[in-house]
């Protein structure tokens, strides 16, 4: 009988289910994902991902030796439809999880470095800590970079014109005026829509093919709301369409290090200032340009992650939805 025990957190409101002992074997975290992709962990993503057990916008992860004693572990990501290459938001309950577990030593006052393996590579979640309790964790990604810029796509709404931007995935963004939408719950189900379409629409152009290909294509589209500035910088609403159509409920960990690379390219966020951004659902991200790179820079993304709770799930050898299901 399959059995497996989560533990289940959220960050800023999105989802992260974490999962211990899956088989998985590879050198490398990267190496993993892509057996990961044919082999027993599969068929665990799929039965704690999709329904009944999970839903279409489940997201989780499962812990791995590091690639080297250089980190304290490491992490696929997963999804509805497969295994990503960087998870912000997972990386920020990680970080949590590690203190709260004792995985990683804490104090009661300071900060905590949590150091994990990701497929596209290795990222840091600082765990701040007062009086015992963790009150934010900020998130410091992979160096990240602008791809391609003015592209021009016509889509069912209309010609619009699209960037490419990598932050640990690659990210289409545009701004949601550009479709006639605002990023509000009311215009979900155009954003899941057209974000999907662009994706797709976009997912072998050139500048989306990376030097590994493991990391090559689109993995979401990012549609913008303009909310002006605050004294500290560019304040931006966003809402990202990842995978095949599901949404991310927080401003979203890589998408927002890919803003940070866009907007320090365009020079709307300048050295030493923050980009507030916010979530279809109003739950917010603090972000800056923490180093430069030759070709980009290293985001710092700061957010709060929150534990809901363990569960234990079971498959009656009779039940015909082992493998689950998905209505999208």
């Amino acid at each position: 009988m399959m059995h497996w025990t989560t533990e289940d957190w959220h960050t800023a409101g999105e989802p992260f289910r974490i999962v211990l002992d899956v088989p998985t074997t590879g050198d490398t975290v990267a190496a993993r994902r892509v057996e990961a992709m044919t082999g027993e962990a599969e068929t665990v993503r799929r039965f704690l991902c999709l329904e009944p057990r999970g839903h279409d916008d489940m997201y989780g992860g499962f812990i791995t030796p590091p690639d080297d004693d250089g980190a304290d572990f490491g992490v696929l990501f997963w999804h509805k439809d497969g295994f990503s290459t960087a998870c912000g938001h997972g990386t920020m309950a990680l970080g949590a999880w590690a203190v709260r577990t004792g995985r990683v030593a804490a104090p009661d006052d300071g900060e905590a470095i949590v150091t994990i393996d990701v497929p596209s590579g290795r990222v840091q979640a600082r765990v701040q800590r007062s009086a015992g309790v963790t009150t934010g964790v900020v998130f410091r990604n992979v160096s990240s970079r602008v791809l391609a810029t003015g592209i021009p796509l016509s889509t069912s709404r209309g010609d619009v014109v699209v960037d490419l931007v990598f932050g640990g995935a690659v990210y289409a963004t545009l701004p949601a005026a550009s479709l006639g939408l605002t990023v509000t719950p009311d215009d979900t189900t155009e954003l899941i829509r057209l974000g999907r379409e662009i994706k797709w629409a976009l997912n072998d152009h050139p500048a989306a093919q990376l030097d590994d290909d493991r990391l090559s294509g689109v993995y979401g589209t990012i549609l913008v709301d303009d909310l002006g500035r605050t004294a500290d910088g560019p304040w931006q609403r966003n809402v990202t369409v990842f995978a095949d159509g599901e949404v991310d409920r927080s401003p979203c960990g890589s998408g927002t290090a890919s803003r940070v690379a866009m907007l320090a390219h365009t020079g709307e966020l300048a050295d030493g200032e923050v980009l507030t951004h916010d979530s279809i659902i109003g739950t917010r991200f603090l972000a800056r340009v923490a180093e430069h790179t030759a070709d980009g820079v290293v985001p710092e993304v700061t957010g709060q992650a929150y534990r809901v709770g363990t569960s234990e799930f079971e498959l009656d050898p009779a039940d015909p939805l082992a493998e689950g299901f998905s209505l999208r």
